[in-house]
């Protein structure tokens, strides 16, 4: 299987503080990764790199083979927008939405290239088949909905993209537990083709048995460990 993502000895930060620490990881084309962590341990911040959102960092990330890491120091953001463009969809940790916009609104504003904008129907007609949920809700404003339809409103709009890797951050976050098992449900049923997914979450439970491999974050590297099912956080080693 080809590599969609390959990340060495990478360093990234905000301002003084060191958040990621000489970093490997690789994720190949059709795995769904889910990536364990405490709060304050660097999963935000890894998914935050990648897309190139770090006050700065150092360290190499090839995504479909091209170059998107290196050394920047400044200019957080800078660089996202032809990251995201290469297929790249990050979900960022709760909802991130505009009260004021309706449903269709947000899933519209994910088909951002020419291209997926011209299809922007058939692509939400097949979020609607992941969230059905949403369906009446088309026309309802996102200030209105449970939190639950936020969430989905949020995943769906990051969706609508032509999409090689899916970073998601922390799904379950904020959710009561049958929404979040619900929510990881309808994410496992995307068809990821030859792209891949990495899930951040702090609920081993909801991804065990569901995802290709489960990793474990520690102090801003990746960890081998065990899981502690009873309280459903990794025990690292």
């Amino acid at each position: 299987m080809k590599e969609i993502l390959k990340i060495n000895a990478l360093s990234a930060g905000y301002g003084p503080l060191r958040v990621i620490h000489d970093l490997d990881l690789e994720v190949k084309a059709g795995e769904k990764v889910g990536l364990i962590g405490l709060n304050g341990h660097g999963k935000s911040s890894l998914m935050r790199a990648i897309a190139g959102l770090t006050d700065w960092q150092d360290g190499s990330i090839m995504f479909m083979g091209k170059e998107i890491g290196g050394r920047r120091m400044h200019g957080a953001g800078r660089r996202t927008h032809r990251i995201v463009r290469q297929g790249l969809a990050l979900v960022p940790q709760g909802d991130a939405l505009f009260p004021g916009l309706t449903v269709r609104e947000h899933l519209d504003s994910g088909a951002y290239t020419a291209k997926t904008w011209k299809t922007r129907k058939q692509r939400q007609e097949r979020v609607l088949e992941i969230f059905p949920a949403l369906k009446p809700r088309l026309n309802d404003l996102a200030g209105k909905l449970s939190g639950g339809e936020r969430r989905m409103v949020s995943l769906g709009r990051g969706f609508m993209a032509d999409v090689h890797l899916y970073l998601i951050d922390e799904p379950s976050l904020g959710l009561a537990p049958i929404v979040s098992k619900a929510v990881i449900d309808a994410l496992m049923k995307i068809d990821i083709e030859n792209g891949a997914m990495v899930i951040a979450e702090q609920i081993v439970s909801l991804l065990k048995g569901r995802v290709d491999r489960i990793l474990g974050m520690h102090d801003g590297k990746i960890k081998a460990g065990e899981v502690d099912m009873n309280i459903g956080k990794p025990v690292l080693v």
